[in-house]
């Protein structure tokens, strides 16, 4: 067995020159010490049987990346070099031998070798990938099977909501039919909450079918523009037995009577916003099929005072949060009841009620002492006088939002002043009329931030 390693001995004695094979003069070949050159007939000939002759010489090992070892078995054999070519008397020249031609693998030197074994090292893809965005993520993951197996756990995907749209859910086949797309990559991601976009009854009902965490694993599901029926939202419900978190938005199709016949005890949280179909009654279903909701989002126009007191008992323990987004007929009545309905509120939004007065807002400061969160943003009504009551009563709230109350003086802002646990205030505009803001002692004060007062108060004096 020969070691062909070294340079010397991959060199061949058969140099090409212009698609023809030069013979050396010390080697029998029938034609004596006359060399074969262009034009030659017997050179055609012998030269027409070896289509296999390589025309260039592969490079001495030292100048390739990789290091090969070829090992040629046989006892007897010739010189390493006559080897390439068999070359006896009488016959035609013939090409590489077969066992030139399979090559072993390529074995890599220690440097690349080691960075091979880190970059596919799974403990430390598991440090390392948590580093990178929702985005990079999905294009890291198809860099190999390695890191695709490691991305693919649950974990790097918790808190993440896949948005899919109707029209991304099916493949046309050749014959012209429709077939629900694979969801088994989103499965082996644990995924637990969807964001389905114009979809219809059959679609979530194939959702359903096809997606193997929808029975139990699917804790959240947001349905928007979707066509969704009264029995399409009874066969959601119905189904999806883990889901807590319902979201509704744009959906015109179903009624109240769908959600007397769908809604379940097990829903912690729901939010229904711009369905034409939702009034007052539909609050009476979900006060009275929804003894655990923590967490109500409402954007109705036509919710009237009378929903307000279908809260129970049960709802005023277990809600924390009440969003009312635009219900336009809500009015300081409405709060009556909800303050004695709701008593344990810690977040409230009535953003965009616009009847609501500073006789609402005194009624929300003196009943509802555990506020952390109050949004009366786009409420032209209130003034500086429901800012000192919000002042002088609501003690743990740390943040209040003002946009758009046009009536805010900076009277009132003194009275905000005084509040020491308030952290976030957002006076978005609402204070063309302010004329002086006392910085004073404010460490996150930055000159950019007296710079943005200078350009959009021009009217107000900033005290630094």
């Amino acid at each position: 067995m020969l070691n062909m390693s070294s340079p010397s001995e991959l060199k061949s004695p058969c140099v090409t020159r212009n698609g023809m094979v030069k013979l050396p003069p010390s080697q029998p070949n029938g034609l004596g010490s006359a060399s074969i050159t262009k034009g030659t007939p017997a050179a055609k000939n012998r030269l027409c049987q070896s289509s296999s002759v390589p025309s260039i010489l592969p490079p001495p090992p030292s100048s390739l990346p990789y290091h090969h070892h070829h090992h040629l078995d046989g006892p007897g054999l010739p010189h390493p070099a006559s080897s390439l070519l068999d070359m006896e008397p009488g016959k035609p020249l013939v090409g590489l031998k077969p066992s030139l031609r399979q090559l072993p693998p390529l074995t890599l030197p220690k440097p690349l070798l080691l960075e091979r074994q880190l970059v596919l090292d799974e403990k430390l893809l598991n440090r390392l990938l948590w580093y990178f965005t929702t985005a990079e993520k999905c294009v890291l993951a198809q860099v190999c099977k390695t890191w695709r197996k490691v991305l693919y756990q649950p974990k790097f995907w918790e808190g993440v909501t896949p948005i899919l749209h109707a029209k991304e859910l099916y493949t046309l086949l050749p014959s012209g039919e429709k077939e629900f797309v694979s969801l088994q990559a989103f499965a082996l991601r644990g995924f637990q909450s969807f964001c389905l976009v114009g979809v219809s009854d059959l679609d979530i009902c194939e959702f359903i079918d096809n997606y193997p965490l929808s029975k139990k694993g699917v804790r959240s599901v947001s349905l928007k523009r979707s066509t969704i029926t009264d029995a399409g939202l009874e066969v959601m419900l119905e189904q999806m037995q883990g889901l807590m978190h319902l979201e509704l938005s744009g959906c015109n199709d179903f009624t109240e009577a769908g959600l007397w016949s769908s809604l379940n005890a097990r829903l912690t949280s729901l939010s229904v916003s711009d369905c034409i179909n939702v009034a007052d009654d539909a609050i009476a279903a979900i006060s009275q099929l929804l003894p655990n909701l923590s967490e109500l989002s409402l954007q109705a126009y036509h919710v009237t005072d009378t929903a307000m007191a279908y809260f129970t008992a049960k709802q005023g323990y277990t809600t924390h949060t009440l969003r009312l987004h635009s219900c336009w007929e809500i009015t300081n009545h409405g709060v009556v009841n909800m303050v004695h309905s709701l008593p344990n509120l810690t977040a409230l939004s009535l953003s965009g009620c616009s009847k609501i007065t500073d006789d609402g807002v005194e009624l929300v400061a003196e009943n509802l002492r555990k506020l952390r969160s109050l949004d009366l943003s786009w409420c032209p009504r209130i003034t500086d006088m429901a800012l000192e009551y919000i002042a002088c009563d609501l003690h743990k709230l740390e943040e209040l939002v003002l946009d758009r109350c046009v009536r805010i003086t900076d009277t009132g802002l003194g009275y905000l002043s005084t509040m020491s646990s308030l952290r976030s205030l957002y006076l978005r505009w609402c204070c063309q009329e302010l004329e002086e803001l006392e910085l004073t002692n404010c460490p996150g004060a930055t000159a950019e931030l007296f710079k943005y007062y200078s350009q959009h108060l021009p009217h107000c004096m900033v005290i630094e």
